[in-house]
């Protein structure tokens, strides 16, 4: 199983500021998945990079992809267009539960823009570019991911 985290930062990706939301992305997927190969990258908030990292990292066999960043109001943050642009059908529960589990301990978490969705069998979902946004989002989910992944593999448990 192949899963990848990207990170979506101008300020990371120019060495002005150290990626910490990256790294715990890839801590917490490490725990849920111990076998699973992590790949990770660091991009800048380039819309056009980042949808064509998406379409080869699914090309290429990725089961999940997780961005971490790029997600709020900001004229930069451009994450969630880029994932539109690849994926094929969007699974918006993940999101809403992100933001409304979010909103328990930061109101700042219903002006996230995240999104999810299917690119044929890879599941990409937009994560906070915080770290502790991104830990607490990705756990909110990650039950959720489980059974996901396995559904779109062609798997028919159902719980």
């Amino acid at each position: 199983m192949l899963l990848a985290v990207l990170t979506i930062s101008d300020r990371c990706s120019r060495g002005e500021m150290t990626d910490t939301a990256g790294p715990a992305v890839v801590a917490l997927l490490r725990q849920h998945w111990p076998e699973a190969e992590i790949t990770a990258g660091l991009f800048p908030d380039d819309e056009d990079a980042i949808a064509a990292e998406l379409h080869r990292l699914s090309q290429s066999g990725a089961t999940l992809i997780l961005t971490a960043g790029g997600t709020g109001l900001g004229p930069r943050d451009r994450t969630p267009e880029a994932t539109r642009r690849v994926i094929d059908r969007e699974a918006p529960g993940l999101a809403e539960a992100m933001r409304s589990e979010g909103a328990r301990n930061n109101k700042y978490a219903w002006l996230s823009r995240a999104i999810a969705g299917m690119k044929g069998s890879t599941l990409i979902v937009n994560l906070p570019g915080s770290k502790r946004g991104a830990e607490e989002s990705l756990s909110t989910i990650l039950p959720l991911l489980k059974h996901a992944v396995e559904v779109a593999a062609g798997g028919q448990t159902h719980p």
